[in-house]
């Protein structure tokens, strides 16, 4: 390791210890393990700002080299954005930034204060490169846009979530909504863009609504191609020797709740089965990211299976944003 690098990570933790109050002299042994955290939390997060990054290119082409300049529209946030640019003097960055404030700011307790932060950023960057880069316009033909214009802007939505992020509000107006009412979130996006359809065949035409309806087909199955779809929950199973360490931190840190089941490892070093504690928790696809850091720093060959959730009914889950 750099040194210089390594004096930073140093003096980062023992920044974290005096903040909780750690009697100094710090020990190496209270050291090393918040180093490891840092170096952890560093690697995630040069890799979801990456995801994010390619996102935000990935829907700009998608905005200016195919929707935008044939006057097309798509669902969700962004449909609405070219939607007013298509009626007002106002430039697509500037829409995308003042359409996508209020769902941020719901974001920010519907999922959490890193989360809005993080989208805050993607979709400022998202209007930076629409006002400022100057993408080809790559074809005249309105399938061709309606599809390949959907793909990419799809990509972009699908990099930027796996980020940690979203770079198009309506997922959580949705997912807020749905834990108020008793709809899915797929249902909430699907009542919404109706709306933005039909107001975009009367605006507009029926012609272009019919291919906007097309263009967010397109979008939403690369989304899903890309993040298993954000508008499901998703059931999280974690094997781990350091179950109890996974679970305070599910519980007391991320504020999920969570069950234990009662395993038996199907074959050990002896050949021989043995008991184990499984977790279970459910949560959105929004908050995985946060979820794969503080696994990582507990257990990073911790074995974890997720499987999406269609619908929940009854039961209880946390829904305090993350810390």
């Amino acid at each position: 390791m750099n040194p210089l690098f390594g004096k930073l990570l140093t003096d980062l933790a023992k920044q974290r210890l005096k903040a909780r109050q750690v009697p100094i002299p710090y020990t190496e042994k209270q050291i090393t393990p918040i180093i490891n955290n840092i170096k952890v939390e560093f690697s995630h997060a040069i890799k979801e700002y990456l995801f994010i990054i390619i996102g935000v290119f990935s829907a700009g082409f998608g905005l200016k080299g195919f929707l935008l300049p044939n006057q097309f529209i798509d669902g969700g946030a962004t449909g609405i954005s070219l939607l007013l640019q298509n009626i007002t003097s106002l430039s697509l960055g500037v829409l995308l930034l003042i359409v996508n404030i209020p769902f941020l700011i719901l974001g920010t307790r519907t999922i959490g204060v890193k989360f809005a932060i993080k989208s805050v950023i993607a979709i400022a960057f998202l209007a930076i490169v629409v006002h400022f880069v100057n993408y080809p316009i790559i074809t005249e033909d309105k399938l061709l846009i309606a599809v390949f214009g959907g793909f990419f802007l799809g990509l972009g939505i699908g990099l930027a979530m796996r980020g940690g992020s979203v770079i198009d509000g309506t997922e959580v107006l949705a997912i807020y909504l749905s834990r108020k009412i008793s709809i899915t979130v797929g249902d909430v996006l699907l009542l919404i863009n109706i709306i933005i359809f039909s107001f975009g065949a009367y605006v507009l035409s029926v012609e272009t609504a019919l291919y906007a309806i097309l263009t967010y087909l397109s979008a939403a199955k690369t989304v899903d191609f890309v993040v298993d779809g954000v508008e499901e929950y998703v059931g999280i199973t974690i094997i781990s020797e350091k179950h109890d360490e996974i679970r305070i931190m599910v519980t007391e840190k991320l504020l999920r709740a969570c069950t234990i089941y009662a395993g038996k490892g199907g074959f050990g070093s002896n050949g021989k089965s043995y008991d184990k504690e499984i977790i279970y928790t459910v949560m959105t696809r929004l908050e995985l990211a946060k979820l794969y850091t503080e696994i990582d720093k507990i257990d990073k060959n911790a074995f974890v299976v997720i499987g999406i959730v269609k619908d929940l009914k009854g039961g209880m889950i946390k829904r305090k944003p993350l810390k």
